[in-house]
């Protein structure tokens, strides 16, 4: 499942390149080249397109990443390291619990007497 999910983020990526590429950042772009032919409604058809596709893509590569993030970090089993550091803090909080409930017990028995 990761794989397909990073695959669709690079056809994502490929395809919002291409987009932002087409258009020209003075608002010409692609319809810019069509201005000539006496602007029919093909012109402003094709700038809205290219618009709507670049905020979609970019939506659509933002979940994807979101997607994989939550994916990888799910299915990653932990290493050898890591699940020595946990029992290592495992066993500290129970000692250092023990010692707390010591501490308790010598309290409590000081204000009985």
């Amino acid at each position: 499942m990761e794989f397909i999910v990073t695959v669709l983020i690079v056809i994502a990526a490929l395809l919002l390149g291409l987009v932002v590429l087409i258009q020209n950042p003075k608002g010409g772009g692609l319809s810019a080249g069509f201005a000539g032919s006496a602007q029919i409604g093909g012109v402003k058809r094709t700038a809205d397109f290219l618009e709507k596709a670049t905020w979609y893509l970019g939506l659509a590569l933002f979940v994807l990443c979101l997607a994989s993030t939550s994916l990888s970090t799910s299915a990653r089993p932990a290493t050898e390291e890591e699940q020595q550091a946990e029992q290592a803090e495992g066993g500290q909080q129970q000692q250092q619990g023990g010692g707390d409930q010591q501490q308790g017990q010598q309290q409590g028995q000081q204000q009985g007497q």
